[in-house]
């Protein structure tokens, strides 16, 4: 392993960031970084296509041996992704997943919301919240353009119809913040209790390159802080003060092109921890 690299102590690592990674090996990457914290996938997503097999449930060999990497070299585990609900999901599906992200140790779980009735996109959101609490899980609402919850705005609604901000907040991913159109200053006057997350990464402005849809930018194809129009340090400011966040950042092109995961992942907390001036 290399010499820490002390900028990125406030920072997590998220797996998107070094996609070819197993849990365990981006634990590793994290403490190499110099990163406090992961963000991990549970298990293996097709819709990923350079992801490793793996699974975390179960407490399968793998999740042990992540947990005891975690425990030797001081990585905390913020978010564990992916729990995404939709017309048909229970909460109770979601049960295995949620039990193997509390024995990890997570801070809180990652939802994306695809149910298009608002009054029962509520319902199964609130059942879930609720089984996650029960579980000593908090949840965290990202609002994704592709989703049913494709704003701040929305994701605001729906955790303050919630109204329980010790339990449910969102997560503001800064790609999709400006995907969805709104503002920093939005950002800004947002109710600072129901922010309970963020993630850092660049993009071209106005809207993704041409041919790359937003799945795939937000999958594959972001690009290093200082590369494209973001505003990260505004970004930043514009959050509450405390609010924890990740470096995500998928470069597949550069994954496939030769760059290790170590490279990657040590670039992208550079450069996000350089233009933040950790």
């Amino acid at each position: 392993m290399s010499q820490p690299f002390s900028g990125g102590n406030a920072l997590a690592l998220d797996h998107l960031t070094a996609t070819d990674a197993t849990p365990s090996q981006l634990v590793e990457l994290a403490a190499e970084t110099g990163c406090r914290a992961v963000c991990l996938f549970l298990e293996q997503m097709d819709l990923l296509p350079l992801m490793p097999p793996f699974t975390l449930l179960g407490r399968s060999a793998e999740a042990r041996e992540t947990k005891a990497r975690m425990s030797a070299l001081g990585v905390e585990l913020d978010l564990a992704y992916p729990f995404t609900l939709s017309a048909r999901a229970k909460a109770d599906d979601f049960r295995p997943s949620l039990e193997a992200a509390a024995w990890l140790g997570v801070k809180a779980v990652n939802v994306l919301h695809y149910d298009r009735e608002p009054e029962r996109r509520f319902e199964s959101f609130a059942a879930f919240s609720a089984l996650a609490g029960s579980l000593g899980l908090r949840v965290v609402l990202e609002f994704y353009p592709p989703s049913q919850v494709k704003s701040l705005a929305g994701a605001l609604a729906l955790v303050s119809r919630l109204n329980q901000p010790e339990q449910a907040g969102v997560n503001v991913d800064l790609l999709h913040l400006m995907r969805s159109g709104a503002t920093l200053a939005e950002l800004r006057a947002a109710p600072a209790d129901f922010v309970h997350y963020a993630q850092y990464c660049d993009g071209l402005l106005p809207g993704p390159a041409p041919g790359l849809s937003l799945d795939a930018e937000a999958g594959t194809g972001r690009l290093l802080p200082g590369d494209g129009g973001f505003d990260l340090a505004g970004f930043a400011n514009a959050l509450p003060r405390g609010t924890k966040a990740s470096v995500e950042l998928p470069r597949d092109e550069a994954a496939r092109s030769g760059e290790s995961k170590s490279a990657r992942a040590r670039r992208a907390v550079e450069m996000t921890a350089r233009i933040l001036s950790f």
